[in-house]
């Protein structure tokens, strides 16, 4: 077992660039990742898909978080999925937004997966 401690974690993230949310990764095995985002009034993750299917948790704040079906505020204790495949973005509002993203299986696992099976990929086989 392993204790993790998401609200912990997204107080210590970091930011690449002070203009960009601050992320860090809580766990990263073949089976998901998990990564905290610490979101500031007025900063974004841009609209972005993933091969892997996508919830987002919310921990603390309210914000915007974006899908294929348009935007929807969303405050603690919401829990949103996504499809792989499927667009999605984050936007705090008035206060900071902590975000739990749960992304599974690991992106690029997918095709690892496909090709350990098939000894190639879909792609491959085009």
């Amino acid at each position: 077992m392993i204790a993790l401690h998401p609200s912990e974690a997204v107080r210590g993230a970091l930011a690449v660039q002070s203009s960009r949310p601050a992320t860090s990764t809580l766990l990263d095995t073949d089976d998901a990742r998990l990564v905290v985002f610490r979101i500031a009034p007025a900063q974004h993750v841009p609209a972005h898909r993933s091969d892997s299917t996508v919830l987002i948790s919310v921990l603390r704040g309210t914000g915007i978080i974006s899908g294929a079906q348009g935007e929807r505020e969303c405050a603690p204790g919401d829990l949103m999925a996504f499809e792989p495949g499927e667009i999605h973005g984050m936007r705090a509002l008035d206060e900071p937004f902590h975000l739990l993203a749960v992304i599974t299986p690991r992106p690029g696992t997918r095709n690892a997966e496909a090709r350990s099976v098939t000894g190639h990929t879909v792609a491959e086989s085009r």
